[in-house]
């Protein structure tokens, strides 16, 4: 039997002519030729997905999200259905790239809701993140009050420096983070995958014995003062937290440094006791350089 190779292809003419439609954000175009491939191929596997992809185009809106529960949803949505149909449709990378637009939308329409730590997700700053608007992030993390002092837009700021002015000028509120809240500092500097940082956090872990567990984190910026003393520059830029003992033992180690630098020796043993008294493994490392 002699197939007919056109006749075999339309489908993944029709298919991508869908494709083709939103590629565009056309939503009138994608409706129109998503339903001339149901209506020729109605068991096509790429309906489902097409068809949610069609829905978040023709629910495209620029009016301001007037309550937290409203943005909530149309973020659940993009989240659950949309992204794993853009993320099947196309490659992991242009699959994100088309999102950007509809999570820079949802961005804009939140503008106006207040931070609300029970609806964290639907704070303008987080979605300009996801949108990849990193200096629209920033701005938004200033409009919280005390965002310094608050677990989710202290990341949210950490984050948007990091894309905007690199690790270097990150530091402080890294450092910051780890005090206040460990388990988003871990969340946020496995999403940043710098290659330095995850290098230092590896020997980091391998070295020093603590709670074992996530926590451990906290710590880190006083030990790194130990790894790297050229930061402690950048690191004495951290503004006061929560007096944890892992702040305590990064400044005293800002300290030690400064004492070192003055050649004052006494001073040096009295900081050292405190050191030892802090954290025995933080301490043990600090001796074994000098």
């Amino acid at each position: 039997m002699q197939l007919d190779i056109f006749a075999d292809s339309r489908d993944v003419m029709l298919r991508n002519d869908v494709l083709s439609a939103l590629q565009r954000y056309d939503a009138h175009e994608t409706q129109q030729t998503l339903r001339r491939l149901s209506d020729e191929y109605p068991d096509d596997d790429s309906i489902p997905q097409l068809t949610d992809l069609a829905g978040a185009l023709d629910l495209r809106s620029t009016i301001a999200f007037s309550k937290h529960e409203v943005a909530a949803e149309a973020r659940c949505a993009l989240v659950e259905k949309t992204t794993p149909a853009a993320l099947r449709m196309w490659s992991e990378h242009a699959g994100s790239r088309w999102l950007l637009p509809l999570w820079r939308e949802l961005a804009q329409r939140a503008t106006s809701l207040p931070f609300r730590a029970d609806s964290t997700d639907t704070h303008a700053a987080a979605l300009w993140l996801k949108a990849g608007g990193w200096s629209d992030a920033r701005n938004a993390v200033l409009t919280i009050e005390s965002w310094r002092r608050i677990p989710a837009p202290l990341a949210w700021m950490a984050e948007a420096s990091y894309r905007l002015d690199a690790l270097e000028d990150t530091w402080p509120l890294l450092a910051e983070l780890a005090w206040l809240a460990p388990e988003r500092c871990a969340g946020l500097v496995e999403r940043m995958g710098d290659k330095s940082l995850d290098s230092l956090l590896k020997k980091f872990y391998t070295s020093f014995e603590g709670a074992g567990d996530i926590t451990d984190i906290a710590w880190f910026p006083a030990w790194i003062l130990i790894e790297r003393p050229a930061l402690a520059r950048l690191l004495i830029a951290a503004q006061p937290s929560t007096q944890t003992s892992p702040e305590r033992a990064m400044r005293l180690l800002l300290e030690l440094l400064n004492l070192e630098r003055q050649g004052r020796h006494y001073d040096i043993l009295d900081y050292r006791k405190k050191l030892q008294g802090l954290q025995a493994s933080l301490y043990l490392s600090y001796m074994s350089t000098r």
